[in-house]
């Protein structure tokens, strides 16, 4: 039998979801929907977090409790790297006017804002064993946060690595003032004469650090995708990885798989 928080979470949550209380909305006092259900106002704190556990609604301090606007959602599929690839020797100009940001959110450039960050960094003796490399190799440590323009948290946190020494030819390469690149992360190694031959994906989910759920912006609660890519040449040889962090409250991953025919 469900306890009385839980009934009352689930009038609140139908409330929500059948468009009685819309985006934005504030909920009425934890005293007055204690007086509506006629039960504590401990219960009622927790039939409210657990729709806050589940992004629903948000508490805003000094305000009030409100109805969480949904944030825009990313679908991000395992086709997108042969879209990315099929652009790179397409005319500037035309890999100029959208990305793999718009392809995952059905957003347009202009509704984006895009912030890249880079630094020289060396291999630790995860990222070596990843390239290849020794410990120590010089790398380029590269940052991107990209969210939409409307909302104030990025769709992820996107932590990616070169090795210098196979870039370094290109010094545009090096320099974040180049961001956002058209065409993206392969168009750039293009410029160096590398072909991408695949890319591994690797998927695990754990609970965000603290830092990482404040700067994502997440509900309590809420789980993070960790997505370790690996680029691969066609001579097999690891020449970009990026770690990537997706809030769970707004990310769909889709894997389609094409298969042979007999």
């Amino acid at each position: 039998m469900a306890k009385a928080y839980e009934r009352i979470a689930d009038d609140i949550r139908q409330s929500i979801r059948t468009g009685q209380r819309k985006p934005g909305d504030r909920l009425p006092s934890e005293d007055a929907l204690a007086d509506h259900y006629r039960r504590s106002v401990p219960t009622i704190r927790e039939a409210l977090r657990v729709l806050a556990s589940e992004g629903l609604i948000e508490k805003q301090h000094g305000r009030g409790t409100f109805v969480r606007r949904p944030r825009t959602t990313v679908l991000r599929d395992n086709l997108r790297h042969q879209w990315e690839k099929d652009r790179v020797r397409e005319p500037e100009e035309q890999r100029a006017t959208t990305g793999a940001t718009e392809h995952d959110t059905g957003l347009q450039l202009d509704d984006l804002v895009f912030h890249a960050e880079y630094r020289e960094a060396t291999a630790d003796e995860d990222l070596a064993a990843a390239f290849g490399v020794a410990p120590g190799t010089p790398l380029v440590e590269r940052r991107y946060r990209t969210r939409y323009a409307a909302e104030t948290a990025p769709f992820g946190l996107v932590t990616s690595y070169l090795v210098r020494e196979v870039v370094a030819s290109n010094p545009d390469l090096l320099d974040a003032a180049n961001e956002p690149w058209p065409g993206g992360t392969q168009s750039q190694l293009h410029t160096v004469g590398i072909e991408l031959n695949r890319i591994e994906e690797r998927v695990t989910a754990r609970p965000p650090t603290p830092e990482e759920a404040e700067e994502l912006e997440l509900p309590t609660g809420t789980a993070v995708f960790v997505l370790r890519k690996i680029s691969y040449d066609t001579e097999d040889r690891v020449v970009e990885l990026s770690d990537v962090i997706l809030p769970g409250d707004r990310t769909e991953l889709r894997y389609t798989t094409p298969l042979e025919r007999w």
